[in-house]
């Protein structure tokens, strides 16, 4: 949402504080480009009950509890983090069937309201989607949705599980039917740009945002248990998953598809972060790409029109870890563990090559500490960061 490393602006996960109101989205800045915005699904960029630093600073009346719960922050606290308020025109943000929005399925502008919306909620995001371009295709259009699955709960219609008979974990097949939907849902997406002649030229990305939360075991445990568990995806043949900054925690799908514009069928095998989005929409829609981003506009490298790769190096840092890839070299950092992995080989990660190649761990682990002093809290861990009260140990 902002083309930067989060960690820049101190949300360095979930627990630590909502989307900073200065902070400028790529929303705000694709209007100033004459873009008509909108966005579905999602969105966890408001204020939640494991913010406790910014409870304590913003809700003095309930500060200093242990522990806080979903109805401790009033909606009316939430609003001027909502999309409406940073740069979405049309709004239809929720997880299943509440949402805060200023139009209907139908079509209808509306005053901004939290509302119930009947129906499979991965249907209900497409279904928005749809509708917004229907009410935007003759103009120039941004629109972020972002699909709530496979996502806890899990929960999918009988016509996605059908697809999907015979033995397997009931949390697999779940999570099929939820991507089932989704496909039936860009399908949908599709088939509307080409009625109103516009697919050629419009730039779709599709991209996840984290590895499948395996909970290591992988264990099919019964789907009324609606809370933390796996999720049915899998990062074979990656090591780890969510919440680690091995490959498996943060390799994600990214393809795009415009057809005027890319060509087809094309692998690119050089390393791209989602903060491109941002830098990429914005040189396309004429603008010049601030500074200030961490992103870069890939079009030009896609299209071979420049050589190398868009980045020098790209970095993460999350709880007691921190990484970073250079080319096919990456150094990563667990507590007091550090590793050094060529992740272009077959090995993947499951091989330490710290031993054979120090200097080069040397060089990559230098230029992490650099930008990792760059960051609101320095470190190559989060110690001064809100919220880090608990160790996370993972295995390595």
């Amino acid at each position: 949402m902002s083309g930067k490393y989060q960690q820049r602006f101190g949300l360095d996960h979930n627990g630590t504080i909502p989307f900073p109101l200065e902070e400028v989205m790529i929303a705000e800045r694709m209007k100033d480009a004459g873009y008509v915005t909108g966005m579905t699904g999602k969105w966890h960029l408001d204020p939640n009950r494991n913010q406790h630093a910014w409870i304590n600073e913003n809700m003095t009346e309930i500060a200093g509890r242990e522990k806080y719960v979903d109805s401790d922050i009033p909606h009316e606290k939430k609003i001027p983090y909502l999309p409406t308020e940073k740069g979405f025109d049309y709004v239809m943000e929720g997880h299943v069937n509440t949402y805060w929005a200023n139009y209907t399925l139908e079509g209808e502008l509306i005053e901004k309201q939290l509302m119930h919306v009947e129906g499979y909620r991965l249907d209900i995001q497409s279904q928005a989607a749809v509708t917004f371009i229907e009410m935007n295709h003759d103009k120039p259009f941004f629109y972020y949705l972002s699909y709530f699955a496979p996502h806890v709960p899990l929960e999918a219609t009988e016509k996605y599980l059908s697809r999907f008979p015979g033995e397997m974990p009931e949390r697999r097949r779940m999570c099929l039917a939820m991507l089932a939907a989704i496909d039936d849902g860009v399908g949908s997406i599709k088939e509307t740009l080409r009625k109103y002649d516009i697919e050629e030229n419009t730039l779709i990305v599709f991209l996840g945002d984290n590895g499948a939360p395996l909970k290591l075991h992988k264990e099919d445990i019964p789907l009324s248990f609606k809370g933390g568990a796996w999720n049915g995806s899998l990062n074979e043949p990656y090591l780890g998953e969510k919440g680690m900054l091995s490959e498996a925690g943060t390799r994600v799908p990214f393809i795009m598809n415009w057809p005027d514009g890319l060509p087809k069928g094309m692998v690119y095998e050089r390393p791209v972060i989602s903060m491109d989005i941002a830098a990429t929409s914005l040189a396309l829609a004429g603008k010049e790409v601030p500074g200030e981003l961490d992103g870069v506009n890939v079009i030009p490298y896609i299209n071979g029109e420049l050589d190398g790769d868009p980045h020098e190096a790209l970095y993460w840092r999350f709880w007691h870890q921190s990484a970073i890839r250079m080319g096919d070299w990456k150094y990563l950092r667990y507590k007091e563990g550090e590793f050094l992995f060529n992740v272009a080989n077959d090995v993947h990660e499951n091989v330490n090559l710290i031993s054979e190649y120090p200097e080069k761990a040397t060089e990559l682990k230098e230029k992490l500490i650099q930008w990792t002093d760059e960051l609101k809290y320095p470190g190559l861990e989060m110690e001064g960061s809100p919220q880090l009260t608990k160790s996370y140990d993972f295995y390595f």
